[in-house]
C-alpha cells in the first residue's frame, strides 16, 4: 500500500464539524416511559457527542416528572458522568410516569425550569406517548414563555433568547412498536432473553416430550413474539396484528400432533401478551394450555418471561443502535432551525435517517385503530414491509401442505456449505430446505464442502429433517475452505448424476464485556483484545463500538508507530481522571509487523508506573456457541428470498430447467444500504478486493469515527449532506433489509 492509497483512506474521514459547533448551546437528555437496554449507551452517546461539539448536556432525571419538578433532577452532566453505562440495562437517569406533564400547568413548570439552565435542545428517549407529548411542549414553547413573562417569572430578554424548543426523539421501547424504524433500541436484547428462555427450555421439553406455552411482551405489537417464533421454529404464534382464522383451536391441534408423529419430541407455542382473536377477544396462555390439555392430552407448561425481556446487559446490536442514534441526534439538534419540525432518528437498513415525529406517530397510533376495527391486513401493512415480510417466511416455514397439494417443478436444487463456519447457517438450510419444498422442488443436502461434492456426499433432505436446526451453532451440512478448483471435473459429474439444476451456496469469501468488567474491578490496566475478521476490521470497529473501546486497530485504516504513542499519551491522561481502564481492540490481519504481542509490550513499556497491560486473543470463539436472534432470523429470511429467486430463474429457464447461464444467474445476496439485493458475481469482482478478501468499500468505516469521538479523541464525524428530513418509507418493491 502506497502513501497515496493511506492519504487517500485518512482523507475519507475529513468532513469537519465546524459549522456545527455547539458553543452556547445547552442539550437535556431524559428517557421516559418504559426502559429499555440500550437507553444508557443513548444517553453516553447524547452526553458525549454534546460536549464534543462544545455544548453543554444535561441530565433530566426521573423524565418528565423530572423536568416538572426541577431543582436537583435537572443536572449538568460530565464525560466522567457517562462511563462505564455502555452494559448496563435500564437507564441510569431514571424513568417516570408523569401526569403533570400532560396538564398545561405541568408543562410551564417545566418550561420555566428549562429556560432556567438555558436548555432549548431537548433529546427525548421513550416511546410514542413520550415523543408525542414532546411535541405538544415544543408547540406550546413560545406561548408558555409568553405566560412566564406576564407572571414576572422570567424576563423578555430570556423570551428572546430562549425563543424556540428543538426536539429530537429515539425510541426506547423493547416491543418494536413504532413504524418508521426497522428497530427501535432494546428489542434485540429483549429478543436475546426470548431465545435464550427458549433454548433452556426446549432441552427440558424434549426430554419429557412437553409442550410449552410461552408467553412474551406485546400489549400492542406483535415483533417479539413473531421473529421469537421465526428465530426458534415455533409450531404456532398469537399475534394482535394477525388473529388465527375462525376454528384455530381444532387447526392448532392437528399440527401439533402432525409434528409429534414426525418424531418432534417437543412443541413451542409463543403468545404475545396482547393477542387476540378476529372478535377482539383475548387469546390467554392459560387458555391455550388448557385447549392442548383437553384436546390431546399433552403435558404442557406455560412460562410467562414478563420483565426480564427488559433485564439484562444489552446486546452489542442495540449498544451500537443507541450510540449511532444518539450522536444523530446531537447533529441533528444543531442542525434545526426555528422552521424544523421535531424528527426522530430511525434505523432503516443500515443507515441512520431523521423522520418526522408527528407522522411517524400517527401511523402507530393507525396501527392500534385498524386493529380496534378489525382491519387487521391494514394493521399487518401499516406495521411495515419488514414485519408482512416475516409473517409471510414464519408462515411458508411453519405449515407444510400435503404432497398431493403441493405443485412439483421437476427441478432438484442443492445447498452446500463454504467457507469457515457461522453461526445462522444452520438457521439459512432450514430455511431454503423448506421454501424449496414448498416450491415443488426436489432438495439435496451436500455434506463437506466443495469435498465432499466431488466425493458424492449427497443425500436428498425433507421438511422434517432440518426441525430444530434455528438454534444450532456451526454447520450441521459441514464446512471446509476448500476451493472447488481442482475438483471442476468431478463436481460436473455429480451435478449430471443428481440432475441439480440449481446450487445454493451458504458462506463467506471461501466479548468485551467479561473483560471490561473485569477491568473495573482493577484501577490502571489496559486489555489488548484480538479479534478474527482476516484483513476485515468490521469486528474490531463495532465491538470497539459496542464495548466503549480507546482504540480499534484495523487493516482499511494504516497506522503507525505514531500512532500508537498517541494512543498510550491518550491513555495515561485517562487514567489521571476518575476513568482508570482502557480497552484496545486489534483486528487480526491488521498490520504485518505490528502484532498483538507488540502492542502488548509497547504499551506494557510506555504505560509503567501509570497502567499495566493484560492480552487477550479470541481466536475461534468467535465462532462457536448458538446463534443469536438477529443471525436466526437473518440466516432464515436472507435463505427463503435466495429460495424464491432460484425458484424463479428455474422458471423463467429455457426448456424448464435446462442449463442456462448468464451474469444474473449468478448472484450473492446481501444488506446494500437500505434493502436486499441480488448483485450479479460479475459486478461485484469489480468491487473486491480479492487480495485481502474485502469489499473495495467498507459501508461501516463511516462508522469509525464515532468511536473515537466516544472515546474523546478528535475525529472527524461525516455529517449528513443535508439536514431535510426524510419522507415516510414507502412500500417499493426491494425487500427490506431488517430482521
Amino acid at each position: 500500500m502506497d502513501d497515496e492509497d493511506v492519504a487517500n483512506r485518512k482523507v475519507s474521514f475529513r468532513k469537519c464539524l465546524e459549522h456545527l459547533s455547539g458553543a452556547g448551546k445547552a442539550i437535556g437528555v431524559l428517557t421516559s416511559g418504559g426502559d429499555a437496554q440500550g437507553m444508557n449507551a443513548a444517553v453516553r452517546a447524547v452526553v458525549r457527542m454534546g460536549i464534543y461539539v462544545g455544548a453543554k448536556v444535561y441530565f433530566i432525571y426521573e423524565g418528565y416528572q423530572g423536568m416538572v419538578d426541577g431543582g436537583r433532577n435537572i443536572v449538568e452532566a460530565s464525560w466522567e458522568s457517562v462511563s462505564s453505562i455502555l452494559q448496563v440495562g435500564g437507564t441510569i437517569i431514571g424513568s417516570a410516569r408523569c401526569k403533570a406533564f400532560r396538564t398545561r400547568e405541568g408543562r410551564l413548570r417545566a418550561a420555566h425550569n428549562l429556560v432556567q439552565r438555558g436548555i432549548t435542545n431537548l433529546c427525548v428517549i421513550g416511546g410514542d406517548g413520550s415523543l408525542t407529548g414532546a411535541n405538544i411542549f415544543r408547540k406550546e414553547w413560545s406561548g408558555l414563555l409568553e405566560e412566564l413573562a406576564q407572571n414576572g417569572e422570567i424576563d423578555k430578554e430570556q423570551v428572546q433568547k430562549h425563543a424556540y424548543l428543538n426536539v429530537v426523539g429515539m425510541v426506547g421501547s423493547i416491543d418494536n412498536d413504532f413504524c418508521g424504524t426497522d428497530m427501535t433500541i432494546g428489542t434485540d436484547s429483549a429478543l436475546h432473553r426470548i431465545i435464550e428462555v427458549v433454548d433452556a427450555i426446549m432441552t427440558t421439553a424434549q426430554s419429557h416430550q412437553r409442550t410449552f406455552v410461552l408467553e412474551v411482551m406485546g400489549r400492542h405489537c406483535g415483533y417479539l413474539a413473531l421473529v421469537s417464533a421465526l428465530a426458534c421454529g415455533a409450531d404456532w404464534v398469537f399475534l394482535p396484528e394477525s388473529p388465527p382464522e375462525e376454528g384455530w383451536q381444532e387447526n392448532m391441534c392437528i399440527k401439533l400432533s402432525e409434528n409429534r408423529a414426525r418424531k418432534k419430541r417437543l412443541n413451542i407455542i409463543i403468545v404475545a401478551e396482547g393477542a387476540i382473536d378476529t372478535q377482539n377477544k383475548p387469546i390467554t396462555s392459560e387458555q391455550i394450555k388448557e385447549l392442548v390439555v383437553k384436546q390431546l392430552g399433552y403435558d404442557t407448561r406455560v412460562t410467562i418471561l414478563g420483565h426480564v425481556q427488559r433485564g439484562g446487559t444489552p446486546s452489542a446490536f442495540d449498544r451500537i443502535l443507541a450510540s449511532r442514534m444518539g450522536v444523530e441526534a446531537v447533529v441533528a439538534l444543531l442542525q434545526a432551525t426555528p422552521e424544523t419540525p421535531a424528527c426522530v432518528v430511525s434505523l432503516s437498513g443500515n443507515q441512520a435517517v431523521r423522520l418526522p415525529l408527528v407522522e411517524c406517530v400517527q401511523m402507530t397510533q393507525d396501527v392500534q385503530r385498524a386493529m380496534d376495527e378489525r382491519r387487521f391486513k391494514d394493521a399487518v401493512r401499516l406495521r411495515g414491509r419488514s414485519f408482512e415480510s416475516n409473517l409471510n417466511t414464519y408462515k411458508r416455514l411453519a405449515i407444510k401442505l400435503p404432497d398431493d397439494q403441493i405443485v412439483k417443478s421437476n427441478c432438484t436444487v442443492a445447498i452446500i456449505n463454504v467457507g469457515a463456519p457461522a453461526a445462522g447457517m444452520n438457521a439459512a438450510v432450514r430455511s431454503a430446505v423448506r421454501v424449496g419444498i414448498s416450491d415443488g422442488h426436489k432438495m439435496l443436502a451436500i455434506y463437506d464442502g466443495f469435498e465432499g461434492f466431488a466425493k458424492g456426499q449427497i443425500k436428498e433432505i425433507g421438511w422434517g429433517d432440518v426441525g430444530g436446526w434455528t438454534g444450532q451453532g456451526g454447520s450441521i451440512l459441514g464446512t471446509k475452505r476448500t476451493l472447488p478448483g481442482k475438483s471442476l471435473e468431478d463436481i460436473a459429474i455429480q451435478m449430471r448424476k443428481h440432475s441439480i439444476n440449481a446450487l445454493l451456496i451458504i458462506g463467506g469469501f471461501e466479548t468485551c464485556d467479561r473483560i471490561k468488567q473485569s477491568a473495573s474491578g482493577t484501577k490502571r490496566r489496559v486489555f489488548i483484545i484480538e479479534t478474527m475478521g482476516g484483513y476485515c476490521g468490521y469486528l474490531a470497529n463495532m465491538g470497539g463500538l459496542a464495548a466503549g473501546a480507546d482504540a480499534a486497530y484495523i487493516f482499511e485504516e494504516p497506522f503507525d508507530i505514531r500512532d500508537l504513542q498517541s494512543n498510550v499519551e491518550h491513555l495515561t491522561e485517562k487514567m489521571k481522571t476518575t476513568i482508570q481502564r482502557g480497552l484496545v481492540l486489534r483486528n487480526e490481519s491488521c498490520s504485518e509487523n505490528y502484532t498483538t504481542d507488540f502492542i502488548y509490550q509497547l504499551y506494557s513499556e510506555e504505560g509503567k508506573g501509570v497502567f499495566d497491560c493484560r492480552k487477550n486473543v479470541l481466536g475461534h470463539m468467535q465462532q462457536g456457541g448458538a446463534p443469536s436472534p438477529f443471525d436466526r432470523n437473518f440466516g432464515t429470511k436472507i435463505s427463503a428470498r435466495a429460495m424464491q429467486w432460484i425458484s424463479t430463474k428455474l422458471k423463467e429457464a429455457p426448456g424448464k430447467g435446462r442449463r442456462f447461464m448468464s451474469d444474473d444467474s449468478i448472484c450473492v445476496l446481501g444488506i446494500s444500504k437500505r434493502n436486499l439485493l441480488f448483485q450479479p458475481v460479475a459486478q461485484l469482482r469489480q468491487e473486491t478486493d480479492f487480495e485481502h478478501r474485502i469489499p473495495k468499500e467498507q459501508w461501516w468505516l463511516k462508522l469509525r469515527p464515532l468511536m473515537k469521538i466516544l472515546a474523546k479523541y478528535k475525529a472527524s464525524y461525516e455529517v449528513s449532506d443535508s439536514n431535510q428530513l426524510e419522507p415516510m418509507p414507502h412500500r417499493g418493491h426491494e425487500e427490506p433489509a431488517a430482521i
